[in-house]
C-alpha cells in the first residue's frame, strides 16, 4: 500500500496493489503475495471447479460400468470433443483431499479450472505441491 499528499494538502492518495480474476463467471480480488487477505473470511465454492469434478466422476463410472464403451463414444454422446472429455477425466486422479477442499471451498485462492485441466502428476503430494496446498488437507 502506497499514500501521497495531493498538492492541495488536503487530500490523500490511498494505493492498494490488486488483480483481479474471474472466477466462475465472477471477478475476484487477489491480494498481493505476502499481504493480509481482507475479504471473504468465510469459504467460497468455485461451483466451475465442483462441476467439472462432478463431471469426470459421472464420466469415469459411465466408463467403468459399461454403458458407454469408449471415451470417443462418450464425447459424442456428451456432445464434447474428445480431448476435453480426456482432461476433464483426468480429475479423477485429484487427491481425495484436494477434491474434498474444493468441494467444501477450501482450494487455494486464483485455483482455476484451467490449471486443473494441464497435465500434472499422480503423486499425490506432487500434486498439492503443484496446486498450492500447502500440505494434506483434512
Amino acid at each position: 500500500m502506497k499514500m501521497e499528499l495531493c498538492p492541495d494538502g488536503h487530500t490523500i492518495k490511498v494505493f492498494v496493489p490488486m488483480t483481479f480474476q474471474r472466477r466462475g463467471g465472477r471477478k475476484l480480488i487477489i491480494a498481493p503475495d505476502g499481504a493480509e487477505d481482507w475479504a471473504q473470511t468465510k469459504p467460497k465454492q468455485d461451483n466451475t471447479l465442483i462441476k467439472a469434478i462432478v463431471r469426470a466422476k459421472r464420466w469415469q463410472k459411465m466408463l467403468e460400468d459399461g454403458k458407454i464403451p469408449s471415451s470417443r463414444q462418450l464425447a459424442e454422446r456428451e456432445k464434447t470433443n474428445s480431448s476435453y472429455l480426456a482432461r476433464i477425466l483426468r480429475l479423477t486422479l485429484l487427491a481425495p483431499d484436494i477434491v474434498e477442499a474444493i468441494i467444501n471451498g477450501r482450494q487455494p485462492k486464483g485455483l482455476l479450472l484451467a490449471d486443473l485441466l494441464k497435465p500434472f502428476p499422480v503423486e499425490w503430494d506432487r500434486q498439492r505441491a503443484l496446486f498450492g496446498f500447502s500440505e494434506k488437507v483434512y
